[in-house]
């Protein structure tokens, strides 16, 4: 009975800590690319921020609760846009496919988004999973039933035929007709995106088909991004937002591609930004996780996960040297930097995502882990960075009137950190305040 009345007990605690109140004292970076405020105060009132600005200017309502952020660095809960909460960081796919999918929504997704959360990511966009799964766990978490950011699913893949045994989270497909249907049904389902794949194996008309259906429904379309014709075909279609830096261990991206990119972001105007989520931590960080596999031994991937899935994924991950996953890594790390710096000089909005839940990337410590790669190894400023996982998801997912930055009206995703996070970007390992929609979680 205790288990049952958990979940219960611990939203009812939530709520009891939302309503009216003020942040006093921090160091303010709202997500506009500006100077930080310091001293800041910002008035919380139900779901949004009510006032923010200097101390001095600020109002607080009598009787508001204060929470004392001196000495701390204030920001916009953060964004990651790609994740996979299906997914908890096991090395073996087809072990992991066959094993739990009844447990996808009654478990693992719920123990993922909550992860995701508590490391201070308040929006994510969930790209592969089982429609009716991935609906459930979205709808929950906005009505409050399921502790997670606000997420924005795609459902399953599309691409031109589904690997082996994934038919329940990958979608084929056989002609224009079952391309406009598929993406027919996934937008009637309330899909927020779609996902493409593979789109160098399909038809170049079913890959306009997708796009277009996609577009009819006001839905954005997110496209793998592994190889020149993948990027090729993607760039005619129309894709919004492409994912990865792909193309293996080739050393750099071709003269072809370059170009198609930078023709497409020239256009500009009414296109709108060409997004890319180049998803590099994954395997910018695997030699460190391989020498040093005491971070694997973090206990906050466990939250929410039963002891018998903790298990499983221990063993599986026992021998990081020995995951096929990552058997490129040696060859491909050495073209991640010119890569990522051939895409940032083309014009492409960079934005943060990590395909968190794949091997051994645990949802507590992605996102994080995302930033500190692009600040201290790609040479990304932090103010840059931290944009590329606030605002400039927001406005990809056309959701920046409410979200992504911290000002009047939009709704309170606010996460607090002890230190100068513009100078040490790591301490986002460890957050220390995480206010969702007004209700402070941490």
């Amino acid at each position: 009975m205790r288990f049952l009345l958990l979940p219960f007990l611990i939203a009812s605690a939530y709520a009891q800590l939302s309503g009216v109140y003020a942040i006093t004292g921090g160091t303010v970076i709202d997500g506009y690319g500006g100077p930080p405020m310091r001293d800041a105060v910002i008035v919380v009132d139900g779901e949004r921020i009510k006032t923010v600005g200097p101390r001095a200017q600020v109002t607080i309502p009598p009787g508001a609760q204060i929470i004392s952020a001196e000495g701390m660095s204030v920001m916009p809960g953060l964004w990651d846009m790609h994740v996979h909460l299906m997914l908890a960081g096991h090395s073996d796919y087809d072990h992991w496919d066959k094993t739990y999918p009844g447990q996808f929504e009654s478990v693992i997704m719920p123990a993922s988004a909550r992860q995701l959360l508590m490391a201070g990511v308040t929006s994510a966009r969930d790209l592969g999973a089982p429609l009716e799964a991935s609906i459930h766990v979205r709808d929950r978490v906005r009505k409050g039933e399921i502790a997670g950011p606000t997420l924005y699913v795609s459902g399953p893949f599309v691409q031109h035929a589904p690997y082996p045994g994934t038919e329940l989270f990958r979608w084929g497909v056989n002609g224009v007709e079952d391309a406009r249907a598929k993406v027919r049904t996934l937008a009637s389902a309330g899909v927020d995106t779609i996902k493409l794949i593979d789109q160098d194996q399909m038809a170049m008309d079913e890959v306009m088909a997708v796009v277009d259906e996609a577009h009819k429904s006001k839905l954005t379309v997110v496209g793998h991004a592994h190889r020149p014709i993948e990027i090729l075909r993607g760039l005619e279609a129309g894709v919004d937002n492409f994912e990865h830096t792909g193309l293996a261990t080739a050393p750099e991206y071709p003269a072809e591609v370059l170009n198609a990119i930078k023709a497409r972001t020239a256009r500009g105007g009414g296109a709108g930004p060409l997004f890319w989520t180049p998803t590099i931590s994954v395997l910018y960080n695997y030699d460190y996780l391989r020498t040093h596999p005491v971070v694997l031994d973090d206990t906050r991937w466990h939250e929410g996960l039963p002891p018998s899935i903790i298990e499983d994924i221990r063993k599986s991950i026992a021998y990081p040297e020995r995951l096929s996953y990552y058997a490129q890594v040696p060859y491909r790390k050495p073209t991640l930097r010119h890569k990522f710096t051939q895409l940032r000089e083309s014009g492409v909005m960079m934005l943060i995502g990590t395909d968190s839940g794949v091997p051994m990337i645990f949802h507590s410590q992605s996102t994080w882990n995302e930033l500190d790669v692009w600040v201290n190894q790609m040479g990304v400023d932090p103010m840059d960075a931290i944009r590329a996982a606030t605002y400039w998801p927001a406005v990809m997912m056309r959701a920046e009137k409410d979200s992504g930055t911290i000002a009047a009206g939009k709704f309170a995703d606010i996460i607090a950190v002890r230190g100068d996070v513009l100078r040490h970007i790591d301490l986002l390992s460890r957050v220390d305040v995480v206010i969702k929609h007004g209700v402070r979680y941490k």
